[in-house]
């Protein structure tokens, strides 16, 4: 698997500094949701079919987190281009066009053309079920060989978990968050099986 020049993020890490964007036309800034822990969430290009059924399963269960936990998506986008596909969702959180990759570059998120494949393959059935509901890759502005990652970041900011998906598809079950969002510690070395969009 491809990397970044910088080292993957790992429990007790501080959360890097974030400020990019938003499809509502406003620059958001991570620090904004300082004292309140968070889902950052990193996704592939805009149109990518698994990373809308994501968002959408994210809008779907946001009430789940009950208003102690916020979620910040971030994708591999120019804004014009993640607006036309993701304001559609009318997400109750905010959703990030990193244009430039510096985001992308400072939580070590990965580039893997193995990783598309076996995506593809093994979440196919996935992958047709985004199509149907209109999750269709008509436009690439942005890596098509972005890997997702998800950090679950506590009211400090310190990152209590890292989540760097295997494949195109790959992202850390939604109950983890949940739990995350109780005041649970997920132990990093429990989520080897939780992830995927199903």
């Amino acid at each position: 698997m491809s990397r970044t020049s910088t080292a993957r993020l790992a429990p007790g890490d501080t959360a890097p500094a974030l400020q990019l964007p938003a499809i509502d036309g406003r620059t958001f800034d991570v620090a904004s949701l300082a004292g309140r822990p968070y889902l950052l969430s990193f996704f592939r290009f805009a149109s990518c079919p698994f990373c809308n059924l994501r968002v959408h399963e994210l809008v779907q269960r946001f009430s789940e987190l009950g208003g102690r936990a916020s979620i910040v998506a971030v994708f591999d986008s120019p804004l014009e281009n993640l607006q036309r596909h993701a304001q559609r969702h009318a997400a109750p959180f905010p959703i990030l066009a990193d244009e430039t990759g510096g985001a992308y570059r400072a939580y070590a998120i990965e580039r893997s053309l193995s990783g598309t494949l076996m995506g593809m393959t093994r979440r196919a059935p996935t992958l047709l079920r985004a199509m149907a509901r209109g999750y269709v890759p008509t436009s690439l502005k942005g890596s098509f060989i972005t890997m997702p990652a998800d950090f679950l970041i506590d009211e400090a900011g310190v990152v209590q978990t890292a989540y760097y998906g295997r494949d195109e598809g790959d992202h850390l079950a939604f109950d983890v968050a949940v739990r995350f969002s109780r005041g649970e510690r997920i132990a990093q070395d429990a989520l080897a099986a939780t992830g995927g969009v199903r």
